[in-house]
């Protein structure tokens, strides 16, 4: 048997159906390979980034690796930013590199670059085949790893001599799944006591926590105990945010509308994040409010986080011990002034969600998305402005509806998330919001969508600028500068890749070719003209009004 034949019968034994990719020269014997599968569909992609992308997506969604292919040199290169992206993220992720022979040169150094080092920083396994019969237990090591909590990115390097190598037919070795260790019975006992002592506590729920038995252990959990909850940009979704013990989703780490509440809490139960996604606040060693972090693993003290419990083992079984012990007791949390800051807060939010100046504000364009799309549709974000009001404004209902990264937070990753996802759903309405800037830097992937034949709607917010980072010069007081640009005609740009393009000129018109677009078959680019005139006035003047206001209601 061939290595490369190997290769993929090891990835098809791991339960295997997507590769992603851009081979090379060095990769053409495991693109044979991939070809005489009969259960591994290889998707061609217009740049490594947009593969890793995918990949990540796909790990995040199904919690089972994806898988992406890239060639030597600079298709790795081009791999590291999504290599980056899934570990941060935690998204399991397998990257498949190709290399020149290793055993007699054929182009001296030529485009060869050391790929195993280059990814140790981004990955949590790198290594190189140096021999076929190696190839089975190296990938299900790269696999076990994988999905680790916390799970991330690993890389396999195959060099070109041993793809193409004859090999024995080692065994390949039985998918062993195991179980998370449940939380040590003193930690739960300790934590369940910090919440009786509790008078105000909050429930905050992080990324971690997006699986789908701690979604159902958390939403009992608020259902049957009644304390308040609160997410980060990465979980949205994991509780209905309709629920109405739900207070709002962290879009800055201090100083925001939802941040009156946070630092009046004396207890926060902090379930699933940790300072790799942007922290939801800062902790003050002088404030007497403790902190409980439940996860898979213990905290990374840093100095705005250094928690007073760790409750580590599987979040669902720890969720539900703290369900179990404190459901027989009647407590009384006083949450009367978290209530009040919710009634606040969504009247703040709401303000501009029926105005219809145009360029459309991005509040009105959330309300109006919110509002059309059906509840089992799903909205992929790259990264902008944009992403600090769908995180405040937009009602999630259910897990990875609203996609979002704020780890890498990187440009270039919406569209990309956006095709995996329709490829996995195609039954469900699947809509990518981006920037103008972000959009362009992996645009060439709507070839990929054309090419699977998959109807996407794609809204380009169009600010002919970098949105957020204007936003931060402002703040700063610096000048406006170097952040501008121009764009192309984006309805001559769907049409160019066989998509109908739109540019409405009013919200009502938005309203209208959104409401079509969604009915309608293929590529579908919706042009919007946005106004963030108001991001200051908002950020950084209405917060700071509404906390004044909320003091003076409640007298502290």
């Amino acid at each position: 048997m061939k290595a490369s034949d190997l290769f993929i019968k090891a990835l098809e034994n791991e339960g295997v159906t997507y590769i992603f990719g851009l081979p090379g020269e060095e990769n053409l014997d495991i693109l044979e390979s991939i070809r005489k599968s009969e259960k591994i569909k290889f998707v061609l992609t217009r740049h490594e980034q947009g593969a890793g992308f995918m990949a990540a997506t796909y790990g995040r969604l199904t919690g089972k690796p994806g898988v992406c292919l890239s060639t030597l040199g600079p298709g790795a290169t081009n791999l590291m930013t999504a290599a980056a992206y899934a570990q941060l993220g935690a998204m399991p992720m397998i990257m498949i590199t190709g290399q020149k022979p290793i055993k007699v040169s054929k182009q001296a150094q030529f485009q060869i670059l050391d790929v195993v080092e280059m990814m140790g920083p981004v990955t949590k396994y790198t290594k190189q085949v140096t021999h076929g019969n190696h190839i089975p237990a190296m990938v299900r090591e790269a696999f076990r790893l994988s999905k680790e909590e916390r799970p991330g990115a690993v890389h396999i390097e195959l060099p070109e001599d041993v793809a193409a190598e004859q090999v024995d037919t080692p065994k390949i070795f039985d998918v062993v799944d195991y179980r998370i260790p449940h939380a040590d019975t003193k930690a739960i006992e300790q934590a369940v006591d910090m919440i009786k002592m509790a008078a105000k506590p909050l429930l905050l729920i992080g990324a971690a926590a997006n699986r789908n038995r701690s979604s159902i252990a958390l939403t009992h959990f608020v259902n049957t105990i009644g304390i308040p909850f609160f997410n980060t940009q990465m979980a949205k979704g994991i509780i209905d945010e309709r629920h109405e013990l739900y207070l709002g989703t962290a879009a800055l780490s201090n100083d925001d509308f939802l941040h009156e509440a946070v630092n009046k809490a004396d207890l926060i139960i902090n379930v699933g994040h940790d300072t790799i996604e942007k922290p939801p606040f800062f902790m003050d060693p002088e404030k007497n409010q403790k902190v409980i972090h439940v996860n898979y693993f213990a905290a990374e003290i840093d100095q705005l986080y250094f928690p007073h419990l760790n409750v580590i083992g599987d979040i669902a079984e720890s969720v539900d011990d703290f369900t179990k012990a404190l459901k027989p007791h009647a407590y009384s949390w006083d949450t009367t002034f978290f209530i009040k800051v919710k009634r606040n807060v969504c009247s703040h939010l709401t303000k501009y969600e029926s105005d219809n100046r145009f360029p459309i504000l991005p509040q009105r364009l959330v309300n109006i998305i919110r509002t059309v799309l059906p509840e089992d549709g799903i909205i992929t974000l790259d990264n902008g402005m944009y992403k600090l009001w769908f995180a405040r404004n937009y009602v999630t209902y259910s897990q990875n509806s609203l996609i979002l990264d704020n780890a890498l937070a990187t440009m270039g990753a919406g569209l990309p998330s956006a095709i995996m996802i329709k490829e996995l759903f195609p039954n469900k309405k699947v809509v990518s919001i981006n920037g103008d800037g972000g959009f362009m830097m992996n645009s060439q992937e709507l070839e990929t969508a054309s090419r699977l034949k998959l109807d996407i709607v794609i809204i380009i917010l169009n600010d002919n600028g970098y949105g957020m980072i204007e936003w931060k010069q402002e703040a700063d007081g610096f000048p406006k500068y170097g952040l501008e640009y121009t764009n192309p005609d984006f309805v001559t740009y769907a049409e160019s890749f066989g998509g109908t393009g739109y540019k409405p000129n009013s919200v009502e018109e938005f309203e209208a070719v959104f409401k079509k677009a969604l009915q309608s078959k293929g590529i579908q680019i919706i042009d919007v003209a946005v106004d963030y005139s108001l991001n200051h006035h908002i950020l950084n003047v209405l917060i700071k009004e509404f906390s004044e206001k909320l003091k003076a209601e409640t007298h502290e």
